[in-house]
């Protein structure tokens, strides 16, 4: 809705998470980048708080989580901490590295933007502390906040979560239309 929520991106997050992860619970989740305006992020916070999350938010003061969100956290018991500092120290205890651009669209001041927007660049040399389990996430396209370096890595999983928005957007869409597993097993129409 806007700059508000992206609840498709949610679910298909979600669903990329569990199945990198084997669970939704107790994970440390780190989000990078435009915390500000990043609707992928505020969703997936929102989502989350069912599992017992632990979040870091890295961001410059300019694009930080903002206090409706911080709030958020605190009301629902939700532990974050907030840093301006990506390193490998702050990836290395992270399950989830979850990446976002710097949107220009969002900014009225193209100064501001041009500040901030190579802020954070995530390169291999970065993940030599990270768990053998860590997944990068990045709701796409990128700009060059991941260097390409990183797309070869075990740790890379943006290309595949984008394809998990496939399955993620078919089932909202047989949702909304009343359609389930049951009703298509015994429906023989196949449709193309």
């Amino acid at each position: 809705d806007g700059a508000h929520q992206h609840p498709s991106q949610t679910m298909l997050d979600l669903y990329s998470i569990y199945k990198t992860q084997g669970t939704l619970e107790n994970l440390t989740i780190t989000l990078v980048g435009d915390l500000k305006y990043g609707r992928t992020v505020h969703s997936l916070l929102m989502a989350m708080r069912h599992f017992n999350p632990s979040f870091r938010f890295i961001a410059p003061k300019e694009l930080a989580m903002p206090a409706e969100y911080k709030q958020y956290c605190e009301e629902q018991g939700i532990r974050y901490v907030e840093t301006e500092n990506l390193s490998e120290e702050t990836i290395a205890d992270s399950d989830i590295l979850y990446m976002t651009r710097v949107q220009r669209e969002r900014f009225t001041d193209l100064m501001e933007y041009e500040r901030v927007k190579d802020i954070y660049i995530l390169k291999k040399s970065m993940l030599t502390k990270a768990k053998p389990s860590l997944k990068i996430l990045h709701p796409l396209p990128r700009v060059n906040e991941i260097s390409t370096d990183v797309d070869d890595t075990p740790q890379a999983y943006y290309f595949q979560q984008a394809g998990n928005g496939l399955f993620a957007r078919e089932a909202i869409i047989c949702d909304v239309l009343g359609i389930d597993l049951d009703s298509l097993k015994s429906d023989q129409t196949i449709l193309y």
